[in-house]
């Protein structure tokens, strides 16, 4: 339920009030000495609010980008599989020795 803010008009006492969007708008100040008309203020409001453990922009994507996505990437986790085990096969070589030349 949305919360309102309100203020009189004739005291200028301000308070909010919790209302279903269907209800009237109050009409008389909360205020025991005071019966002056209230006037309901425009606010910013709440937008919106996560909870939980976090929102991700993954989250609500269609069955066609999932399905792309899960090609993608075992496509690539199997060219790196296929590299690492070329790399880790061959033996690495020794560098070149350097020859001097003496005058």
């Amino acid at each position: 339920m949305p919360t309102y803010d309100y203020e009189c008009q004739t005291c200028g006492h301000q308070f909010e009030a919790k209302q279903s969007m269907k209800d009237p708008h109050l009409t008389d100040c909360p205020q025991q000495d005071c019966a002056g008309p209230v006037k309901r203020k425009i606010g910013a409001g709440a937008g919106f609010i996560f909870k939980g453990t976090g929102f991700y922009i993954t989250d609500y994507r269609s069955d066609s980008y999932k399905a792309a996505k899960k090609k993608d990437s075992e496509s690539s986790s199997a060219s790196a599989s296929t590299s690492t085990t070329a790399s880790t096969s061959s033996t690495p070589s020794a560098p070149p020795a350097k020859t001097s030349t003496a005058a």
